[in-house]
């Protein structure tokens, strides 16, 4: 692929990274930084700086704050601005700024951590202390952020910009407007941007071509690339929509990031643009993929590796996808969430379907599955619930008498589940399955006895023991809620069904034969067997035996059974999902590709192996491990 990067400083390191990554870079240098002739602005912060005027200092740029040091020491005794920042709040955003900080011998009082945005500046900021009142100066660079400065005005500070150096053109304007007519002649497949400012020299240039309608048309036909928020914010200002943004903002996980990912976004943007579809300005449900549209049964999906494996079939590779593969380890996802809470966020079907979509197109998985929560089941039983971040039940079950407080639920108080699958299966790749869920009877029963997760499941175990019909009564109405809510989500899009039994581990295999596994029946049997379904549990690897009797396509095991011991419990017969430890995630790509060589080894290539979690990517897991599983497992399993 032919790939455009605008960077200017570093732009042969930029270079020599898209030719590593296996394509041909061609280097357009859009900006050359220009510090103010006259320092009048960075004497006068150091002279109001000196006067004790200011109470916070937030710094940018690496650049800018060496740039601003050596300004003032142009007329000051070097020690001097060190000493004056080390007697007020400093803020730097990110490590280039910490960098020349330590060069300096001071230890900033806030460090905001990635990505760096001005969002999470403030955020970090708020943390520490109000700015209310407060004289607040802002090392500047390149083009003013009139966010950030708003929204310290807002909340009551003093603010002094501080310019300390500015972009211009570069001198040769040359190798900028070659790749201008490189990407409207349509012979570029990815352009790379690392700054904000490199948008609006593009398309001054452009405009000076007079051809920059031309080029913003031309940009919708190619992978737009964005180093981080500041840099996409900018595209968006121009009217272009950023196809990859990397989780750390920098141009290294940029350019290999945006490589594992290119061939798909690039095809799947060219279908839409001849779908009629404006990929200038657009979100991945507005996708709708050629031949597919409101056909069903989508015989494209029966063909897909993830399919194959769920009916035992041969397959290229072993399909991977992952619990929790859309979740808060995500940066792109914590931003859709900002300020939405999650019942709210489960009610919303564009913004389920788009997380949905963004995994798939994030990781290169073989499957998705569709946002929501286990809990949504409540409401239409008449009991509230809110997260915290988990589930809470408001009024709990605990007796007979409770059961009184459960209403007749109608599935259609679901349909925003239903829509989610709707959109989501339209839009997404028609060779890529996607999944729906729902809790089991158990796990569901659960939460509505104990209020919230527990360790014990005291309240369970009790009514469960203590009050056994109640428990059955209990049990029953949940099934055929389940079975009902399942089989809607088939019909809505869903080319497969996964039950998480995520708490039955808690009981021994004699209470699971009595008190769960009649239920489980019913509801397995009850599901429409046109779309595989996945039995999930955790925890108790003794129950195997009977979860194996109770039925399913694929059995989900977690790491805590041994997967040539779960085959030997369960049967040649059985397609198996699982299961590395999601804690293997936090260590290292080595750890990782170690450990999934041994469950790939153990497989031993049979038919029906599904690589996945134990249980859901954990929050605080980076990003680019998760995407090194997921290429490791493709690569390590190919034929």
């Amino acid at each position: 692929m032919r790939v455009v990067s605008f960077e200017s400083r570093r732009a042969k390191e930029m270079c020599a990274l898209i030719e590593r990554c296996g394509g041909q870079a061609i280097s357009a240098p859009t900006m050359r930084e220009v510090p103010l002739e006259t320092n009048t602005e960075a004497l006068a912060f150091a002279e109001r700086l000196f006067a004790d005027e200011f109470h916070v200092a937030i710094f940018l740029t690496g650049v800018g704050t060496r740039m601003l040091a050596q300004a003032i020491g142009t007329q000051y005794p070097p020690e001097r601005f060190p000493d004056a920042l080390s007697s007020l709040v400093t803020v730097v955003r990110g490590p280039k700024p910490h960098a020349v900080f330590r060069e300096m011998k001071v230890t900033p009082t806030v460090v905001v951590p990635e990505p760096n945005t001005w969002e999470d500046l403030l955020e970090a900021l708020d943390a520490y202390q109000s700015v209310q009142g407060c004289g607040v100066a802002v090392q500047e660079y390149g083009l003013p952020n009139h966010e950030l400065v708003a929204a310290l005005k807002d909340r009551g500070a003093h603010v002094t910009q501080v310019p300390v150096y500015r972009w211009q053109l570069p001198e040769d304007l040359g190798p900028l407007r070659q790749a201008i007519t490189a990407l409207n002649t349509g012979s570029v497949s990815v352009v790379l941007f690392t700054n904000a400012t490199q948008v609006k020299h593009l398309f001054d240039v452009a405009e000076l071509e007079g051809c920059a309608d031309q080029l913003r048309s031309t940009m919708g036909q190619v992978v737009i690339g964005s180093v981080g928020p500041i840099a996409s914010a900018a595209l968006q200002g121009y009217g272009m929509t950023v196809d990859y943004e990397p989780d750390a903002p920098y141009f290294g996980p940029l350019v290999r990031q945006t490589a594992r990912r290119a061939h798909d976004l690039l095809e799947k943007k060219v279908l839409a643009g001849q779908e009629g579809i404006d990929t200038n300005n657009w979100r991945r449900i507005d996708m709708t993929w050629v031949g597919h549209h409101d056909s069903k049964p989508n015989r494209l999906i029966d063909d897909s590796v993830f399919m194959k494996a769920c009916r035992r079939e041969q397959t290229p590779y072993t399909p991977i996808w992952l619990m929790r593969q859309a979740g808060r380890y995500q940066r792109s996802y914590r931003e859709i969430r900002r300020n939405v809470t999650m019942r709210d966020f489960c009610q919303k079907p564009d913004l389920c379907a788009e997380v949905t979509l963004m995994a798939v197109d994030r990781l290169g998985v073989d499957a998705a599955i569709i946002f929501s929560d286990l809990m949504v089941v409540a409401e239409p039983l008449g009991l509230g619930v809110e997260y915290a971040p988990g589930p809470i039940i408001d009024q709990p079950i605990r007796s007979r008498d409770d059961l009184k407080r459960l209403k007749d639920p109608n599935i259609e108080d679901l349909g925003h589940v239903f829509d989610s699958l709707d959109i989501t299966r339209k839009a997404l790749r028609p060779d890529i399955a996607l999944i729906g869920f729902a809790g089991a009877p158990f796990t569901i029963a659960s939460y509505l006895v104990e209020g919230s997760g527990s360790r014990h499941y005291t309240h369970t175990k009790q009514m469960m023991h203590g009050d056994p019909e109640a428990w059955d009564e209990l049990m029953s109405r949940i099934t055929a809620m389940i079975v009902t809510y399942l089989n809607r989500q088939i019909e809505s899009g869903a080319d497969a069904v996964q039950i998480f039994d995520s708490w039955v581990g808690v009981l021994s295999p004699a209470d699971y034969e009595q008190y769960v596994l009649p239920h489980m029946k019913r509801l397995i049997d009850g599901v429409d067997r046109s779309a595989p379904l996945i039995h999930f549990t955790t925890g108790n690897p003794a129950l195997l035996p009977q979860i194996s009797s109770v039925g399913g396509d694929v059995i989900g095991v977690d790491w805590r059974v041994d997967l040539v011991d779960a085959w030997e419990l369960l049967g040649d017969e059985m397609a198996i999902m699982g299961n590395l430890d999601p804690c293997v995630l936090l260590t290292s790509p080595g750890v990782i590709r170690k450990q999934a060589k041994e469950i790939l080894d153990k497989a031993g290539g049979r038919r029906g192996h599904i690589f996945n979690l134990g249980h859901g990517v954990l929050p605080q897991t980076p990003p680019q491990h998760v995407s090194e599983l997921v290429d490791f497992v493709h690569e390590q399993s190919a034929n």
